[in-house]
């Protein structure tokens, strides 16, 4: 395994953190000039900037061919989003959910997740595909934006960096300026995903493990750096429903926007691994689905449903990397997980999502 290869990785994740948040900067301060409200940037702009890097690889990934390193970065993104970025989020403060995230938002990012799954039970991904998954996010960003334009009102307070809307450039080439910084984010992260997925297929090599694993993994946890960032500010700061509100967004943008777009892109079909079809997936929806009994109790996540979450990632990875080097404890491991910890798991939430519900109605906790 040559330095080279660590250059790339790091150049590439480096390059794809930077090239974000200018992107998202220079694009806010544009918008913010040609008086566009807050509120259509906060849900715009800034919402989906955190997903730039995943957009980024997974297009250039299918675009030169490599689908499994696109595939697995939107999967193991969702995976560490919710495991890792919640769940480290959890254990800073107890996370609030707002009702609206729980009955509505939720369930729309695990139906997009069962469209993704259903869409690749052929094996790939087609233009069509592509075209589907995107115009779902474009019509899901479309009803955010009118529904709360009939909501908002001017002078109404927006859960927005105030540096993106009021710390504008009175520099008389201020749009100028910030149109570079938007120019400047596009080629930084070009640049960045190029370098950190040539990277990942040389370290892919190096190490004996599949594209899938690598993406999964190393450029997973890599790309989604933005979000747990974002998410440890705001827990930090008692901004606790936005951690929780970023995670859902990004999931959604994962599955609809970055999927979508490598569809469109690649020149020929994304071919999915079969592993990806009948573990990774159903692994993605488990954890997915799991939000809302843990997410409807008390509307909230506690410290203790962190660390599970952080357990879960653990186990995740662990039989990943024993899966890929062909170790027979791996079928073990995944057996002892599937028949023991994850149903005893589920009857834990569901008696807990229970317990919430009559206590929510007045009912007896005890009946």
């Amino acid at each position: 395994m040559s330095v080279l290869t660590f250059i790339y990785l790091i150049g590439g994740f480096i390059l794809l953190v930077i090239g974000a948040e200018v992107l998202v900067r220079g694009a806010a301060r544009l918008a913010a000039r040609f008086g566009i409200s807050p509120l259509i940037i906060g849900l715009t702009v800034v919402a989906f900037g955190t997903s730039a890097p995943e957009m980024a690889v997974s297009t250039q990934s299918a675009f030169q061919g490599q689908g499994d390193i696109a595939i697995g970065n939107v999967i193991g993104s969702n995976i560490f989003n919710v495991l890792i970025v919640l769940g480290v989020s959890a254990l800073i403060i107890p996370l609030v959910v707002s009702r609206q995230l729980v009955r509505f938002d939720v369930p729309i990012m695990i139906a997009a997740g069962l469209l993704a799954w259903f869409l690749a039970m052929d094996g790939s991904y087609s233009r069509l595909d592509g075209f589907i998954l995107f115009a779902c996010i474009v019509s899901y960003t479309g009803y955010l934006i009118v529904s709360s334009l009939k909501r908002w009102r001017p002078g109404q307070a927006v859960d927005i960096d105030e540096e993106y809307i009021t710390q504008v450039n009175p520099h008389p080439y201020a749009s100028l300026i910030n149109a570079g910084y938007l120019v400047a984010g596009f080629v930084l992260l070009v640049v960045g995903s190029n370098l950190l997925v040539t990277g990942a297929v040389n370290l892919a090599e190096a190490l004996g493990l599949s594209e899938l694993v690598i993406g999964l993994t190393i450029i997973a946890v890599g790309t989604s750096l933005p979000e747990l960032a974002t998410s440890l500010v705001a827990a930090w700061r008692g901004e606790r429903d936005i951690a929780v509100g970023n995670v859902v967004g990004s999931n959604l943008f994962n599955l609809l926007a970055v999927l979508g777009l490598a569809g469109l892109v690649s020149p020929e079909k994304i071919v999915v691994a079969s592993t990806a079809i009948k573990f990774d997936f159903p692994v993605m929806l488990a954890v997915m689905v799991a939000c809302l009994p843990i997410f409807f109790a008390g509307y909230r996540v506690s410290r203790w449903e962190g660390a599970l979450f952080l357990g879960y990632y653990l186990a995740y990875t662990a039989y990943l990397i024993m899966q890929s080097n062909g170790e027979a404890f791996a079928t073990t491991f995944a057996e002892a997980m599937i028949g023991y910890v994850v149903p005893l798991t589920a009857i834990t939430l569901f008696v807990i999502a229970a317990r919430a519900w009559r206590t929510q109605r007045g009912l007896p906790t005890d009946q």
